[in-house]
């Protein structure tokens, strides 16, 4: 059967218990993803300075293509577009810079050091989000940056924040679209801390400073992201979530971020967004796959996706919600991690879209629980996939499994050659 025709089956059966196909998939025309970079050479960065990763950073596998220059990271991220529907940003990291002949030091980066970055995004017509990065460096190497004691450490990355903001300004200015810029830090301690406040107190004061400037928020805004521990910091996280919850409702123009790795692994972020949002404007979220608490895993169609996709959808936080990807896998084939992610997330926000919303909150709203557990789950069974194969078509982008024989000739054309 064509797609279209099992489209037109389907458009039938969902509009039988009040749901429009059509409008849903404008609906998820209009959201973006923001598509991060570092899948593409498993974080490695092209600043070339003496460092390799910390802060409970690791990934694993030797798949062969691995991205080697910045001209190869962005056409690698321009062949995975192709095969992803719906609009998308681009989220670089700040030891993804390019300066010019020389070494630049990350609390010296300017602007220059992303001029081709933007040119590209400029070229394909998306937005760029930007992350400072407070790792992989010499001077992170105490795991401490933002809240170390020594005030020379702490000022370099206080410098090298404010940098990232004005690049994230300028960003948002060339592209037209505004960027986030979101900040994460390893900080923390391998075995028992003796004093929390005090690091916690660095950091709060380094934070003040790295915002004393105000941006135009029609170009940029901040963000911070907790995480609960790390590997060499497991013990004691600076940033915890507390913290940093506490810093976004006492500073609206700074967005709390949600990773989806970043909590206990019977934690949630999906039951966090209403509570969220009724005291923020915005959060930024991370879709990412904790299989082993913060694994990054490449995000799977699964039950938690699915659950953060409805709380959105559900509630029409779109608008209020920046989603972005955060995983590394250098076990499989890189482009396709990213394809499989970012489609596996559009997937969920379709399939959201595709309940009826009202139906259901009335059930609930009139305590007929019986209604709502039947419901909801007989609704399972309707036909989304037909609904995304004709969303893709649409899209110019390829349906169900036909995009992963186009990823194994640009392997073999590409990825092998390097």
């Amino acid at each position: 059967m064509s797609i279209e025709k099992s489209y037109e089956l389907a458009r039938e059966q969902f509009a039988q218990i009040g749901v429009d196909t059509d409008k849903a998939i404008e609906r998820l025309k209009n959201i973006p993803i923001s598509i991060h970079c570092w899948q593409g050479d498993d974080v490695a960065g092209f600043e070339n300075l003496d460092g390799g990763l910390d802060g409970g950073l690791a990934v694993t596998g030797n798949y062969p293509g691995k991205a080697k220059t910045p001209d190869q990271l962005r056409a690698d991220m321009n062949f995975a577009f192709s095969l992803i529907p719906g609009p998308k940003k681009a989220n670089i990291h700040a030891f993804y810079s390019e300066p010019k002949n020389v070494k630049v030091d990350r609390d010296s980066i300017t602007t220059e050091c992303f001029t081709e970055w933007a040119d590209w995004a400029v070229e394909q017509k998306i937005g760029l989000d930007f992350n400072p990065t407070c790792f992989s460096h010499a001077k992170s190497s105490d795991g401490l940056t933002l809240s170390h004691p020594d005030e020379g450490i702490r000022q370099f990355w206080i410098d090298h924040c404010i940098r990232s903001r004005e690049i994230s300004e300028f960003l948002g200015k060339r592209t037209g679209i505004r960027s986030v810029n979101n900040i994460w830090v390893p900080d923390g301690y391998k075995d028992n801390c003796y004093d929390k406040v005090a690091p916690r107190a660095r950091l709060l004061d380094s934070l003040n400073k790295i915002e004393a400037k105000k941006l135009d928020s029609k170009y940029t805004k901040d963000a911070v992201e907790s995480k609960v521990f790390a590997v060499g910091v497991e013990a004691f996280t600076v940033g915890s979530h507390e913290f940093y919850m506490g810093y976004g409702m006492k500073n609206p123009d700074v967005m709390v971020c949600l990773d989806a790795g970043h909590f206990h692994p019977t934690e949630v972020i999906s039951n966090k967004i209403s509570s969220m949002l009724l005291f923020s404007d915005e959060i930024l979220l991370h879709v990412s796959r904790p299989m082993r608490w913060d694994s990054d895993h490449v995000v799977i169609l699964d039950d938690e996706l699915q659950a953060i996709a409805q709380e959105i959808i559900r509630n029409d936080f779109e608008s209020r919600v920046n989603i972005a990807l955060d995983f590394f896998d250098a076990s499989i084939n890189r482009i396709a991690a990213w394809v499989i992610g970012s489609r596996n997330t559009q997937k969920a926000l379709l399939k959201a879209m595709l309940e009826p919303i009202d139906l259901l909150k009335k059930a609930e709203y009139d305590f007929d629980f019986t209604t709502r557990l039947a419901l909801t789950e007989e609704y399972k069974s309707y036909p989304f996939g037909a609904v995304w194969d004709y969303y893709c078509e649409q899209m110019g982008v390829p349906t169900r499994e036909a995009w992963l024989e186009k990823v194994r000739t640009y392997e073999k054309d590409v990825l092998l050659k390097r």
